[in-house]
């Protein structure tokens, strides 16, 4: 006799302690969750242990996952928690869970269209661009030809050897130092 009501104690001190410690994980759905949290309340009616409804209802809004925090938080200042059962607060967080659900699908599905919208104008504009960019390279060879054989007639832009550019710069350079350098006294 003493070993069944030790063994009774045990149990009921498990299911106080997964009751304490009852969360919901964010990809967990409100009935998954609710049928866990139901399975841990009727074992412990079972056992002759439990809390007052009002305490579940505290305890299962508590155990929600923190982007559920503002419903629950509307859910505690429209209605009295007292008075509040169980299952109307299920009932309020399935509806509110499909309103999500449903709305991130939506957004889900403009943001793809949108994406395929953008993929499109991109290959189009891609196509364009291919098309009518072997013509504006052509045409800026011929400007790049015709301003070098402009300056070629004018003399300034002839190409000299390497060596020769920097000794004429350098010859420049000296010249420079020289005409800047100004005595005041």
């Amino acid at each position: 006799m003493k070993l069944k009501c030790q063994v009774k104690d045990n149990k009921i001190d498990l299911l106080v302690q997964n009751y304490e410690q009852f969360t919901i994980p964010e990809e967990e759905s409100i009935d998954n969750s609710f049928a866990r949290f139901n399975t841990i309340i009727t074992s412990l009616k079972a056992l002759d242990e439990g809390f007052s409804s009002k305490n579940y209802v505290r305890k299962f809004l508590r155990a929600l996952h923190p982007k559920l925090r503002t419903k629950v938080m509307a859910i505690e200042e429209s209605k009295d928690l007292k008075s509040l059962s169980l299952d109307e607060i299920i009932g309020n967080l399935k509806v509110y869970e499909a309103i999500i659900k449903k709305d991130s699908e939506m957004v889900k599905g403009k943001r793809e269209q949108n994406r395929s919208l953008a993929l499109k104008a991109n290959k189009e504009s891609n196509d364009e661009d291919s098309s009518t960019s072997d013509s504006e390279d052509e045409e800026y060879a011929m400007a790049v030809r015709d301003f070098k054989k402009f300056f070629k007639r004018r003399g300034r832009f002839v190409r000299q050897p390497h060596d020769e550019r920097k000794s004429s710069q350098r010859n420049k350079d000296d010249k420079n130092d020289k005409s800047e350098r100004k005595c005041f006294k």
